[in-house]
């Protein structure tokens, strides 16, 4: 048994050391990164909703790298044939009558897979993808294979709109925005990218695709019954918010409310783990909405376990810290001094604070910090 829990622990430690990794080279991609190890983990799908640029690819084929792994990546679009995706069919076979198809180098030999837009699937690959997402299994005619994948990524710059989209978009249990980072971040940004241009990063392989399987296994093991009655209180608080939680979905969430759990080495959960539940949106609107629903119970955790980094940090924005930065980009601005380049960063950081306004849930609070970024704004266009 101490062996196990030894060895448990040791797989986690890499793990967390390979995330790490992945956040010194991707910066302003932390909560991206984390939900990559949670979905990992628990072997479940992740969305990214963002534009083309955000190193979304980029991350996936980094960690496929640490772990020693194949990765798949592939830009849908509504001609997507199977065989893009899935491989040709053996000519040899073909022509003893036998329809195989050749998988090497595709999608169903890959440990880690990235499928961009996503969301342009064509109903020739609907079903197949629908099967991959939902069960890890490839079927083609009579041919039916268990994929290796640990997990799936997929990407989009929209959400769906016709409904049969919606059901591949529901296999992915977690989605998370990714856009352009912070601007304050940006300098950062260059330097990391120019060393992986250089190919400087220093990346030391902790953990294989068969150790991340191995991991996988340990989830089962975790205990629940301690925060059933509040999950049972999260759902249904959800649900009666609008957001659509099926009985299948708020199944398989266990699997990383317990991911969780075993990355902070412990064996049962605790109610800060539900923090996952912040991303299960359907619509950017609700992304507010479920973020106040969750933190205000994860709020009341008051164990003195280890906690997930990321329970503790809520994806709103704090009215007051961006009134004082916007009251400090003003008084910047107004300045004679300000140069040219130093304004330029002043627009960047202004274009920036104003998106994280809109999701300031207290409507008083919102139009109290607006004032002031439409103020700047106006003696900026005045300046131009």
């Amino acid at each position: 048994m101490e062996t196990t829990v030894l060895k448990e622990h040791a797989l986690v430690d890499n793990l967390n050391a390979v995330l790490q990794e992945l956040k010194q080279t991707f910066i302003g991609k932390d909560d991206i990164i984390d939900l990559m190890g949670i979905c990992l983990t628990g072997r479940e799908n992740l969305f990214l909703l963002g534009p083309p640029g955000t190193a979304k690819s980029a991350m996936v084929r980094q960690l496929s790298t640490l772990l020693k792994g194949k990765s798949f990546e592939y830009l849908l679009t509504r001609f997507t044939e199977p065989n893009e995706l899935f491989g040709p069919f053996d000519i040899r076979k073909l022509r003893e009558g036998d329809l195989v198809t050749n998988t090497e180098g595709m999608l169903p030999e890959a440990s880690l897979i990235f499928l961009d837009e996503l969301l342009n699937a064509n109903s020739a690959i609907l079903n197949s993808l629908l099967m991959v997402l939902n069960e890890k299994i490839f079927r083609r005619g009579r041919e039916t294979k268990k994929l290796p994948v640990l997990m799936i990524i997929g990407a989009s710059n929209h959400l769906p709109e016709d409904e049969a989209l919606q059901a591949l978009f529901d296999r992915f249990l977690i989605r998370v925005q990714c856009d352009n980072v912070d601007p304050q971040l940006l300098k950062q940004v260059l330097n990391a990218g120019w060393k992986l241009e250089q190919n400087k990063s220093t990346f030391n392989t902790q953990l294989s695709t068969d150790e991340v399987r191995e991991l996988q296994t340990f989830i089962g093991s975790i205990d629940l019954e301690d925060i059933q009655e509040a999950y049972l209180d999260l759902i249904q608080k959800l649900r009666n918010a609008g957001v659509q939680v099926s009985d299948r979905r708020a199944v398989k969430l266990q699997r990383l409310i317990a991911a969780s759990a075993l990355l902070c080495k412990r064996k049962k959960a605790i109610i800060s783990d539900m923090w996952v539940l912040r991303y299960i949106w359907d619509t950017e609107e609700q992304r507010e909405v479920i973020a106040s629903i969750v933190n205000a119970i994860i709020e009341k955790d008051e164990s003195t376990e280890s906690k997930h980094p990321r329970a503790s940090l809520s994806t709103l924005p704090d009215a007051d810290e961006i009134y004082k930065e916007v009251s400090e980009l003003t008084k910047q601005w107004d300045t004679p001094e300000t140069s040219l380049a130093e304004r330029t960063i002043i627009k960047d950081r202004l274009r920036y604070l104003n998106g994280r306004c809109e999701w300031i849930s207290n409507e008083e609070q919102r139009s109290y910090v607006q004032q002031p970024i439409d103020e700047l704004w106006k003696k900026i266009i005045q300046s131009e």
